[in-house]
């Protein structure tokens, strides 16, 4: 709405053309006459306006002040929009209404001041505050009886007479009381979690025994891997070899099916297997009866490797003799942990370094592959964890440039968990040797899918650096770093590590609920790195399908365990 004066100042003339109207009223002022077409338009107007007045007034009435600030948030524009335009007249009472309206809230917050007297809502709330900062400095008195809910408490209120000071001390120790044992639920849920990841499912466990069972009674189970006239290509060099070390029968088979069925010359590839003395006559049932043609599979276990002894492998003879991994893997998690200083995050975070799955030798058997496939130049070694997206023959044909290890980078994105880790991640930087001996903004790399080039590594020491820290860390009482076979492989590898493009592989789906489905989708490797295992019932329900499209649930031995898609 506008005013417009004439040059004369003898006329006002109303108009709005913010809609496309145009005048509403011209009135002239300051004449010696009043005409009576002038004094018909001016009862007119009062006649419309006196009912919207009276309305406005019984609305600010029934409303009162605490709605002064909600409306003058809007602006009359917000304001005429909502009624209808093709009225001039309802336009230019809206305009009015909103500039009443305010005057009125002016009134109310400005008028108790100008007389000498104070809002008694702002007075009251600042009182309230006042009582909050004093009952936030004190301690809640012992024996407090508290209310079972927020109910119980406006009842006690109400029946009691609470004071301000009662109601806030009981409102704080409520709160204090709901906290602590979210907390704890937290915690527990955590302690949960650890457990289910590191327990082996019933169906797995079943799968296993079946198998075993298998091979004791079924000669086909105990065939020959792979078979004799194949023998010669486990150690020719032009073959695309892959080395998988598992102890889990379900996951080895999703592996190797994917990395076949992904492949475009699949009779290019063969498939190392490692397992431990207990799991190896189910795995080698599982792949004898369920052949990968024309991919070559062969299984071996830890116990058929004559090299592989005590007197050679360093983490074995810790792992049996210093007493205090397995406590610390095996024991109890909870006790000695201060969880009132410490966050969720954090409590989960040293969970995972605890997994048991560290101390075992299948998972620092990666250290050896030069001495256990002594004929081989280049091979590429997958965790039992990780799916099989794309063709890697590729893989092969990449120049690691004279470097023993190609492998994602995981310091090159903002994502906490996993792709913004440096050294700092992995060691305690407050030991002399380690803030002696490494950079703690140097870029930390990954395990589950890296090309080794067996050739170059052999002209190294990656091996021995890897045993000395080894041993430094167990003399320290590992307080050098906790996390398992990373740490010691990132010294190890140190100035010997070629990084490649990040979609060869993708981490994280074992801890990052939120993984991006396309980036999932795109990546020639994605790996469950993480407790929420797709194998587990904690495993993220839309991550699934990725890894379950490769299980053949129509395997009798599959049906029989109950190992159901989910």
């Amino acid at each position: 709405m506008q005013l417009h004066f004439s040059p004369s100042m003898r006329s006002i003339t109303i108009s709005s053309n913010q809609y496309g109207f145009f005048d509403l009223m011209k009135i002239k002022i300051g004449a010696r006459h009043i005409s009576y077409r002038t004094l018909f338009h001016t009862i007119l107007f009062l006649a419309f306006l006196l009912p919207f007045v009276f309305i406005l007034t019984a609305l600010v009435t029934l409303e009162g002040v605490n709605k002064c600030s909600s409306l003058g948030e809007y602006s009359p524009d917000l304001l005429v929009l909502k009624f209808n335009f093709e009225d001039l007249q309802i336009l230019f009472v809206t305009d009015f209404f909103y500039v009443s309206y305010e005057i009125d809230c002016l009134g109310r917050r400005l008028g108790p001041r100008f007389l000498g007297r104070g809002d008694d809502s702002v007075r009251l709330v600042q009182e309230f505050y006042k009582i909050l900062y004093q009952v936030n400095s004190e301690d809640i008195p012992n024996g407090i009886k508290l209310p079972v809910s927020f109910n119980q408490l406006v009842t006690e209120m109400k029946d009691n007479r609470y004071d301000a000071k009662t109601f806030a001390i009981t409102l704080k120790a409520m709160m204090e009381k709901y906290d602590r044992e979210v907390r704890q639920s937290k915690f527990a849920e955590l302690m949960n979690k650890h457990f289910a990841a590191s327990a082996i499912p019933k169906g797995i466990h079943c799968l296993s025994l079946r198998l075993t069972d298998e091979y004791s009674s079924n000669a086909h189970a105990r065939r020959q891997l792979p078979s004799p006239e194949f023998l010669p290509l486990l150690s020719d060099n032009s073959y695309h070899h892959f080395v998988l070390a598992s102890d889990n029968i379900l996951a080895a088979a999703v592996v190797v099916s994917s990395a076949v069925q992904s492949a475009i010359k699949p009779e290019k590839i063969v498939f190392h297997i490692i397992t431990d003395k207990k799991t190896y006559a189910g795995m080698h049932s599982w792949f004898a009866l369920n052949p990968h043609s024309p991919a070559i599979v062969e299984v071996k276990g830890v116990h058929q490797f004559d090299w592989l002894t005590r007197e050679n492998v360093p983490v074995l003879e810790a792992v049996e003799n210093f007493h205090g991994i397995r406590n610390y893997y095996h024991g109890n998690h909870i006790a000695g942990a201060n969880l009132s200083e410490t966050t969720p995050r954090r409590f989960a975070s040293k969970l995972q370094a605890r997994s048991p799955k560290y101390i075992s030798i299948l998972n620092h058997l990666r250290i050896y592959l030069p001495e256990l496939f002594p004929n081989l130049d280049k091979v590429v070694f997958l965790d039992d964890d990780v799916v099989v997206q794309r063709d890697l023959s590729a893989l092969w044909e990449i120049d690691l440039m004279g470097k023993v290890n190609g492998a994602v980078e995981t310091c090159t994105g903002k994502d906490e968990w996993v792709m913004s880790k440096r050294f700092r991640t992995y060691f305690n930087f407050s030991h002399p040797l380690v803030a002696q001996s490494l950079n703690p903004d140097e870029c930390a790399w990954a395990y589950g899918m890296n090309i080794f080039d067996l050739h170059a590594w052999r002209k190294t020491n990656i091996r021995d650096t890897y045993h000395s820290w080894l041993k430094e860390n167990l003399k320290s009482n590992m307080t050098m770093w906790k996390l398992g076979t990373l740490p010691p492989a990132l010294i190890a590898f140190k100035g010997h590590v070629h990084p490649i493009d990040p979609s060869w592989h993708m981490l994280g789906l074992g801890y990052q609920e939120k993984s991006d489905i396309e980036n999932v989708k795109k990546a020639a490797v994605i790996h469950y790195n993480g407790q929420s295992k797709p194998w587990l019932e904690i495993g993220f329900e839309h991550l699934r399908p990725f890894w379950t499209k490769y299980v053949n649930y129509t395997n009798d031995f599959v049906r029989n365990c109950h190992i159901l898609d989910s």
